[in-house]
C-alpha cells in the first residue's frame, strides 16, 4: 500500500459534544496522513459494529453508547481525512 504523505489532517474537525454543553470536547490533531486517519476510522466502525450487536444482544446499554462515541471518532477523522485531501 501507498502512503500519501503529502494529505494530512487540517485539524479543524471536532466531536462529542455533550447534551448540556454544546462546545465539543475534542478535535482531530492536524498532521495525521490522510491514508492512516481512514485507516483508522476503518477500524474503529468495525468496532463500533461489534459493540452495537453485542450490546443489542445482551440488552447492554453501555457498550451501545460506547459504539455510539466510537462512530463520532471515527466520522470526524473521515472528516478530517477529506478535508485534508482536498488541499
Amino acid at each position: 500500500m501507498t502512503t500519501d504523505t503529502h494529505h494530512t489532517t487540517p485539524g479543524k474537525t471536532r466531536f462529542s459534544q455533550g447534551e448540556s454543553n454544546p462546545q465539543p470536547l475534542f478535535r482531530i490533531e492536524p498532521g495525521i496522513p490522510c491514508n492512516h486517519a481512514r485507516e483508522q476510522a476503518s477500524e474503529l466502525m468495525g468496532y463500533v459494529s461489534h459493540l452495537t450487536l453485542v450490546g443489542v444482544m445482551d440488552e447492554d446499554p453501555k457498550m451501545v453508547w460506547a459504539a455510539h462515541y466510537l462512530s463520532a471518532l471515527a466520522k470526524a477523522l473521515m472528516d478530517d481525512a477529506e478535508l485534508g485531501l482536498k488541499h
